[in-house]
């Protein structure tokens, strides 16, 4: 079952029975919903867990009960409840709310919107830009006027072949017939094509009467800032999907590459990362506003690149907490590139930046915002390369999760970091988030730590990144328990159904074999970790794992 996202909350069944109910919150949440892209509350599921009580029963009436206070605390709200039964028998309450067709708020006036995970409190102007970018008929489904027919033939079948052979989207998406496709994609309605099907599969003449079709300029500049050279995609024939690929291989910068000193050795690397670049544009692209007019600006200095968007982010979304934040402008867009295979659905792939550069030794991306405008900085160079050579070692060797990388990039390229300003850099509030992101770090000794809360210091040992090669000291045979247990469901979590020496060889082949073993009878015992078979044969699983 779903654990919080975007689309997904979970309350316990205390939230709407006895003295504890909280309907105002329940409000709230409903409202942040109803102003994002909708969603559902999962009722009588407490945090972090995949199944409600076993045996829970939920009264009958309170499903009409919800109907009825959703109705009176809410303005433009639409929820639905509806009563479900869980594998274990227990049963819990499942509230999908519909995007509102305009702007939702509590009958007291307060205004919220569902950004990543959080409910945050629209306050001031933003609640006239919650109001300007909730259309009711967003641009994106617009009528065009454009027939069907007068579709781009040579665009309409890329997109029709792309779609087929895409690895993201179910065969009986892949089954339809060409025309059934464009309109399952909202790219049609009838016999005219939406904004959204001129933009991916009209002619150039008819884009370019869209008025606020994807212009891009990549400008060059010298030391002095002095522009020395300039590429310009400003005649409308590409679509977005199309001109990921045109910018990438027409801008000669992007394909040059330096050397860096690995001890006695120099490797070649390249000045820009092809999957952070392209992530850059498919951002750009995805998530501008498309009823505004403006170019997307690729700045390219010695040093850096700039890759500069019109408009403003998304409301909810800041550079303080793009890392986390996950709210797409325009929907339609994001789900065709998403099952083209050119961006992430989840998030704005900003998570994806971090990781690479970070574990390559560059500086993170620096996102700024202004009063029309979005800007997000690279480096070109590698500040540290004994960095990439640490990063590249631990996951051939622990095969790191995605923020552990990002987490042990940041710490690498510096003398340590506080837990506040660790936590500043990733984004997260308090311990809780923060061990999430460390992941496995300390256990495995890639990361040391001194002092305690928030006055604890976090820092990778200079010696593994001095040395010749990954030389990490062992301390499986003395790790705390709890330690132990967390290496435990990482591991299971990537390869479920593992006998007890195939957990013990990935998670270190010197561990104690009976201290292994003590640690899976206790996570089997606290239903975390179901075993099947019995000794030799046994293997194990999480519990949560199908």
């Amino acid at each position: 079952m779903t654990l919080e996202d975007q689309y997904t909350d979970l309350k316990s069944l205390r939230t709407v029975t006895g003295k504890t109910a909280d309907w105002e919150a329940l409000a709230k949440d409903c409202v942040c919903f109803a102003n994002g892209a909708g969603g559902r509350l999962l009722i009588g599921m407490e945090d972090g867990v995949a199944l409600p009580p076993a045996g829970q029963v939920v009264p009958p009436e309170l499903l009409d009960r919800l109907r009825k206070r959703i109705g009176e605390l809410t303005v433009n709200v639409q929820a639905l409840p509806s009563l479900l039964r869980a594998a274990n028998g227990g049963e819990f309450i499942e509230l999908v709310i519909e995007r509102a067709p305009g702007v939702a708020s509590t009958r007291d006036g307060r205004y919220f919107l569902r950004v990543g995970d959080s409910c945050q409190p629209v306050l001031g102007d933003d609640v006239l830009r919650l109001a300007n970018e909730r259309p009711g008929c967003p641009w994106e489904v617009m009528d065009s006027g454009v027939s069907r027919i007068a579709a781009d033939a040579e665009k309409f079948a890329h997109f029709v072949q792309g779609i087929r052979a895409s690895g993201r989207v179910k065969d009986s998406v892949k089954e339809k017939s060409a025309d059934e496709l464009i309109t399952h994609y909202g790219l049609a309605q009838g016999g005219t094509l939406t904004r959204l099907g001129v933009l991916l599969l009209g002619t150039t003449a008819d884009r370019r009467a869209l008025g606020t079709a994807p212009l891009v300029q990549a400008i060059k500049y010298d030391e002095q800032g002095q522009k020395i050279n300039k590429w310009v995609w400003d005649d409308c024939a590409l679509s977005p999907v199309e001109l990921v690929d045109s910018i990438w291989r027409e801008v000669p910068d992007f394909r040059e590459s330096y050397e860096v000193a690995e001890g006695l050795y120099r490797r070649s690397v390249p000045a820009y990362d092809e999957k952070v670049v392209r992530e850059l544009l498919v951002n750009a692209l995805v998530h501008r506003p498309y009823t505004q007019q403006g170019d997307i600006y690729l700045n390219l200095h010695p040093e850096r690149l700039e890759v500069v968007n019109p408009g403003r982010l998304p409301l909810g979304v800041t550079p303080r907490n793009m890392l986390h934040a996950s709210r797409r402008r325009n929907e339609g867009l994001a789900r065709v590139f998403h099952d083209l295979g050119l961006m992430e659905r989840e998030g704005s792939g900003f998570d994806l930046i971090y990781d690479r550069l970070l574990s390559q030794g560059r500086p993170a991306p620096v996102p700024e915002e202004g009063a029309d405008w979005v800007k997000v900085t690279i480096q070109r160079r590698i500040v540290k390369p004994e960095v990439m050579r640490l990063l590249t070692e631990a996951d051939e060797r622990f095969q790191l999760t995605q923020r552990e990388r990002i987490t042990l990039g940041a710490l690498a390229q510096t003398e340590g970091m506080t837990a506040r300003e660790l936590g500043s850099v990733l984004e997260t509030h308090g311990a809780d988030e923060l061990a999430g992101w460390l992941g496995r770090l300390q256990a495995l000794a890639l990361v040391q730590s001194t002092g305690r809360t928030q006055g604890t210091r976090y820092f990778v040992d200079p010696t593994l990144l001095r040395g010749a090669e990954l030389k990490i000291p062992t301390t499986l045979l003395r790790i705390e328990p709890h330690r132990l247990m967390e290496l435990i469901r990482e591991d299971l979590r990537r390869y479920p159904r593992s006998k007890i020496g195939e957990i013990g060889g990935r998670i270190g082949p010197e561990l104690n074999r009976s201290q292994l073993k003590r640690a899976l009878a206790e996570l089997v015992g606290l239903s975390v970790v179901v075993m099947e078979g019995a000794r030799n044969g046994a293997r194990y699983r999480l519990a949560d794992e199908r």
